[in-house]
């Protein structure tokens, strides 16, 4: 029997029903929300030095669930994850000349927040495996004028935090981590977010639980956990009255999550671990399944007591051992019906801000009298990063509720079915 003819040529896609939309938002969601509509309190932030400068009843209550729940003294809610690294950066002190080491595959957020400070984004390389800041980049990366690393725990993989922590403490740096695709996952047994200064959890429409917009920043100091507050509610008019003598960074906005918010968030929370298992369980699946097929390679877990949460499924792709580029393959999965992605994000550092290093006014922060450093961000600067970009990496969201067994049997079929027409897709190069 032949093979079955290429979608991509006019044959029968492997999936022929479209796949489900996640949709975790369930009547517990509804309740809540109503309940704080008949209140008709939508939000009871106020920016004074008293009860209501940490919010309303469902804000705290969401805190309070999230401090408990990932184990931490202070959980502090934002109307996103972007103002959250905002006001991390502001809360560990980072200013005008300051350099911090972030990384180019992420979202851009993760790399910029320095910048709100006047401090200078230095870009480290990643690794190929967890797709996270590589440890051994960050070290050489490291001049007097660092002050702290963003850490993201990218596509829900937890990165070498053993290692990063052990560099953070001999040069005095501090640690923020990027949770947001990373809710519930761990490193050696202990939930990320937790193993640094500070760290962050996106409530994003995309995330795996999600309130439509926010964010939520965990930390075990009492004093950065004050700072972060301030920040989040207009705290050059809170210091005064509190008694803060460090006034650094103390000035703050409105960036504070609403009582609806809090209520969906709170009901979220409680999803969290089932959801999460589904992720995993449909992840191993794959990865079985993936074994035998050669020329792609999921990511491996380096110890017993990490967890990955799976927000999104990487492969390596060999273009060597499949023998065509890696647009070819993800074009023809595609048009079997199933959703393959490639790269991720272009390096950060190839963007216009960089590349002109304009930001403010003036060249400000990159040219300016409290920066007497020359920063690199030229291309090759991270190869790692750029050779995922352009040939190795895909990826596809296909580890998320309600998706089962039979869905990842049609992802593993297409894949296959695909690389069994190498010979007619090596054609297309020649055209």
């Amino acid at each position: 029997m032949g093979k079955s003819q290429l979608a991509l040529f006019g044959g029968k896609p492997v999936s022929r029903t479209p796949w489900p939309e996640t949709n975790t938002i369930g009547e517990e969601e509804k309740k809540a929300a109503l309940e704080v509509l008949d209140s008709g309190v939508l939000s009871e932030f106020r920016a004074t030095a008293g009860p209501d400068f940490l919010g309303g009843p469902k804000v705290r209550q969401l805190e309070e669930a999230w401090a408990e729940y990932f184990g931490v003294k202070h959980a502090i809610s934002f109307n996103s994850l972007t103002s959250g690294l905002y006001a991390a950066i502001g809360a560990i002190g980072i200013g005008p000349g300051d350099e911090v080491i972030v990384s180019p595959f992420t979202m851009v957020a993760s790399a910029t927040c320095p910048i709100i400070y006047g401090g200078i984004p230095v870009f480290a390389d990643i690794d190929p495996m967890t797709y996270c800041l590589d440890p051994k980049s960050i070290e050489i990366r490291i001049t007097p004028r660092t002050r702290a690393i963003v850490v993201v725990h990218l596509f829900g993989y937890p990165a070498e935090m053993d290692t990063i922590m052990a560099i953070a403490e001999k040069h005095g740096l501090m640690v923020v981590e990027d949770c947001a695709q990373a809710p519930a996952a761990k490193y050696k047994g202990k939930y990320v977010g937790t193993l640094g200064q500070v760290g962050g959890f996106s409530l994003n429409f995309h995330k795996a639980i999600h309130t439509g917009e926010g964010g939520v920043m965990v930390t075990n100091d009492d004093e950065l956990a004050l700072r972060l507050r301030l920040i989040r509610n207009h705290g050059e008019v809170i210091v005064g009255d509190m008694g803060v003598e460090n006034l650094v960074n103390t000035f703050g906005g409105n960036t504070r999550m609403t009582e609806i918010e809090a209520a969906i968030g709170y009901e979220q929370l409680k999803k969290i671990d089932w959801l999460t298992e589904h992720r995993i369980k449909l992840a191993e699946y794959l990865d079985k399944q993936l074994a035998d097929v050669p020329g792609i390679t999921p990511q491996k877990m380096w110890d017993p007591g990490d967890r990955h949460v799976y927000y999104f499924y990487p492969m390596r792709y060999d273009e060597e051992i499949c023998g065509f580029p890696r647009e070819l393959f993800v074009r023809a999965v595609c048009a079997e019906g199933i959703e393959l992605r490639q790269s991720y994000v272009r390096p950060i550092y190839w963007e216009p801000l960089f590349q002109k290093k304009i930001a403010f006014s003036k060249g400000f922060p990159f040219a300016s009298k409290f920066y007497d450093g020359e920063v690199n961000y030229e291309r090759g600067l991270c190869p790692v990063t750029e050779a995922l970009h352009e040939r190795e990496l895909i990826f596809g969201k296909f580890c998320r509720w309600p998706l089962t067994e039979a869905h990842m049997d049609e992802v593993i079929r297409a894949f296959k079915k695909v690389l069994d027409h190498r010979s007619e897709l090596k054609g297309l190069i020649k055209q």
